[in-house]
C-alpha cells in the first residue's frame, strides 16, 4: 500500500437546512478531495454526540488495514500467517466461518491438497477446527474459530 491520505468530515445537518447550494458545495468538495486520492470519511455530528462508541469503532475499522500495513514495514514486526493462510481465514469468514477445501482450491486457484495442508496448519495454530463427518470421521470442512476482527487477517 502506498501512502494514503484521509479526510474526516464532521457533517452537521443543521448547516445545510434548505440551502441547496451549500449542500452542493459540500458534495463538490468531497469529489475534489477524492480526485486528489484522498479517502473522505463523513461522520454525522449527531451520531458523534449520541453514539461515539459506534463512530470510534467504525473509524478504527476503516484505519486498521493501513495501521497494520504501516507496522509491517517495521522489520521487528513479522506476520504470523502466510498470505494463503490469511486468504483461507477470510474466505471462511465470508462463508459463515466454514471452509470447504475443494471450494477454496477452486476460488484461490491452487491444488486441493495445498489447501488441506494449510488448513491443518491453521488447526494446529488454533485458528481452524476440523469438522469430522459421518461415522468414519472424515474431514471435508474446517471451521474458523478466530476473532472476526483479528489483526492476523490483514
Amino acid at each position: 500500500m502506498g501512502r494514503s491520505s484521509f479526510v474526516f468530515e464532521i457533517m452537521d445537518y443543521g448547516t445545510h437546512g434548505k440551502d441547496r447550494s451549500k449542500y452542493r458545495m459540500d458534495l463538490n468538495r468531497g469529489l475534489f478531495l477524492q480526485s486528489q486520492d484522498c479517502y473522505v470519511v463523513s461522520i454525522s455530528f449527531d451520531e458523534m454526540k449520541e453514539n461515539p462508541s459506534f463512530v470510534l469503532a467504525m473509524v478504527r475499522s476503516i484505519l486498521a488495514p493501513y495501521l497494520i500495513a504501516a507496522d509491517a514495514k517495521d522489520e521487528t514486526v513479522r506476520r504470523k500467517f502466510q498470505k494463503i493462510e490469511r486468504q483461507l481465514m477470510r474466505l471462511a469468514i465470508r462463508n459463515n466461518r466454514i471452509l470447504s477445501p475443494a471450494k477454496a482450491a477452486i476460488e484461490l486457484e491452487v491444488h486441493k491438497q495445498t489447501v488441506i495442508k494449510y488448513c491443518r496448519s491453521l488447526v494446529e495454530r488454533g485458528k481452524f477446527r476440523a469438522i469430522p463427518t459421518g461415522t468414519a470421521g472424515k474431514i471435508y470442512n474446517y471451521e474458523y474459530i478466530g476473532a472476526m476482527q483479528s489483526p492476523d487477517l490483514f
